[in-house]
């Protein structure tokens, strides 16, 4: 029994040799050992890229966190500086009520740009 299987085995594989062409298995074969080429290729240059991009990271990120420090700082800095200045100019509208221009004549006398209205 058991070597009419392995016959049969040897039958069959017989027959699929056959019907595959062997040029036609060579050609698959330089065609797979290509792209696997091109996949190695690409994968060292994606290492190096990441390697370069993680140096750069560490040499820029102490300046980004010490400059995010910074900027927090001084907006803390100019939160406290506006608010004093709300603080006096109502007191000085309260002593002195025609101090600051009304609407109409301060557009006639200052004429800079507004920052913050997009043009």
């Amino acid at each position: 029994m058991e070597e009419s299987m392995r016959e049969a085995s040897k039958e069959v594989s017989r027959e699929f040799k056959t019907l595959v062409n062997s040029n036609d298995l060579d050609s698959l074969k330089q065609l797979q050992y290509l792209i696997l080429g091109r996949l190695q290729d690409s994968n060292a240059v994606l290492t190096h890229f990441n390697e370069y991009s993680e140096n750069c990271f560490a040499e820029v990120s102490g300046n980004f966190s010490r400059n995010t420090r910074l900027l927090r700082s001084m907006k803390s800095d100019l939160e406290y500086i506006f608010q004093k200045l709300r603080s006096v100019k109502a007191k000085i509208l309260a002593t002195y009520p025609d101090a600051f221009p009304d609407e109409s004549t301060r557009e006639a006398l200052d004429q800079r740009p507004d920052l913050e209205m997009p043009q």
